[in-house]
C-alpha cells in the first residue's frame, strides 16, 4: 500500500468515528431533552370547565358540536393567556354545572351566573367578573308601558314562578325587601328552566323575568323557536348584572390567575367584541347602572 493510499484510508476511518460520534451525541440530546418536555407537560394544569349547555347565545353547544357563546368564549381567551393552564369545556346541565363545580368535578362553571349570598357559600367568587346581563320584564305588547318591577308591582301583574336557587329569584325578592308597600308577587317554581315564554304567550302569567339574549335568541331571531309570536311580546329592560365564573372553593389560585387575564383581555377590547358577536350590542358602556 503505497502512501497516498494509507492517507485515504487514514481520511476514511476518522471520517466514520466522526459521524458516529456525532450520531452519538444527537442521541444523547435527544435523551437530555425528553426529561424536558415531559416536565413541560406535568407543570400545565389541566382545568375542567363546565358551561349550560343549552343557553344560547351564553352558553350552548354550536351545530357543529363546539362549545360556544359569550361565556364560553370569553373563557376560551382566559386559556388563551394562561399558560399553565389548559382548558377543556364541559357541555352539561345546570344542575349538574352547580353540583360538579362545588364538589370538584369541575374546577370552575359558566352559565351567565349573578351574584348571590347563598352561591357565596358553595362557590369562590373571583375579583373580576366575566361579562354583563341585561335582565328584564317579559310581557305581552299591549303591556309594554310596564317597565320595571315597581310598575308591574302597583299593576298588580302575575309573574312567572322562578326557581328559589335561581339568581333571578334573588333579584325579586331583594326588590320587594327594599319595597315592602309595593312588592312583587313572587312564588318560587319547581323548574330552573321555566319557558316563560310559553307562559306568558299563553296567558298562564301576566309577565316573566328573563334576559335579553335568551329573549333575542327565542323571540327576535329569526330561527327561534317563538319567532312567530315577536309582534305579541315585548322585553323591557329594568337592570344590569354583572356575571361570574363559578370557581370550586379550592380554586384560590387559579381565581388568581383568572383575575390576572380576564383584567386584561376585558381592557383589550376583546370582551365588548363578544358581546356585539353574540348579544348584538355592548352591555359595558352601561356598567354605571348595574345594580
Amino acid at each position: 500500500m503505497n502512501f497516498k493510499q494509507l492517507g485515504k484510508l487514514f481520511a476514511l476511518s476518522f471520517a466514520t468515528v466522526s459521524i458516529l460520534a456525532a450520531c452519538g451525541n444527537n442521541e444523547t440530546a435527544t435523551e437530555n431533552e425528553q426529561p424536558e418536555k415531559v416536565q413541560e407537560t406535568q407543570d400545565v394544569t389541566k382545568i375542567k370547565v363546565a358551561f349550560a349547555q343549552a343557553a344560547k347565545p351564553i352558553t350552548y353547544v354550536d351545530e357543529n358540536g363546539n362549545p360556544a357563546g359569550y361565556d364560553v368564549e370569553a373563557m376560551m381567551l382566559v386559556d388563551e393567556a394562561l399558560e399553565d393552564y389548559e382548558f377543556e369545556f364541559v357541555p352539561t346541565t345546570d344542575e349538574d354545572l352547580f353540583i360538579g363545580v362545588e364538589q370538584g368535578k369541575y374546577q370552575v362553571g359558566v352559565k351567565n351566573a349573578f351574584y348571590t349570598e347563598e352561591r357565596e357559600e358553595n362557590f369562590l367568587f373571583p375579583k373580576e367578573f366575566l361579562g354583563l346581563s341585561s335582565a328584564g320584564l317579559l310581557l305581552p305588547a299591549d303591556q309594554s308601558n310596564i317597565k320595571n318591577l315597581s310598575d308591574f308591582a302597583t299593576s298588580e301583574m302575575t309573574l312567572a314562578p322562578i326557581a328559589a336557587s335561581s339568581a333571578q329569584y334573588t333579584l325579586v325578592a331583594d326588590y320587594n325587601e327594599a319595597n315592602p308597600f309595593n312588592e312583587v308577587e313572587l312564588e318560587a317554581g319547581e323548574e330552573f328552566n321555566l319557558d316563560v315564554v310559553q307562559w306568558v304567550n299563553e296567558g298562564r302569567a301576566d309577565g316573566a323575568i328573563t334576559i335579553e339574549a335568551l329573549y333575542t335568541a327565542q323571540v327576535l331571531d329569526e330561527n327561534g323557536p317563538y319567532y312567530e309570536f315577536k309582534d305579541d311580546l315585548v322585553y323591557n329592560e329594568f337592570a344590569v348584572i354583572k356575571t361570574w365564573p363559578l370557581f370550586n372553593k379550592e380554586q384560590e389560585q387559579f381565581a388568581a390567575a383568572y383575575d390576572e387575564a380576564i383584567k386584561e383581555i376585558r381592557e383589550s377590547g376583546a370582551l365588548s367584541e363578544l358581546m356585539e358577536k353574540h348579544y348584538g350590542k355592548d352591555l359595558f358602556p352601561l356598567l354605571e347602572q348595574v345594580n
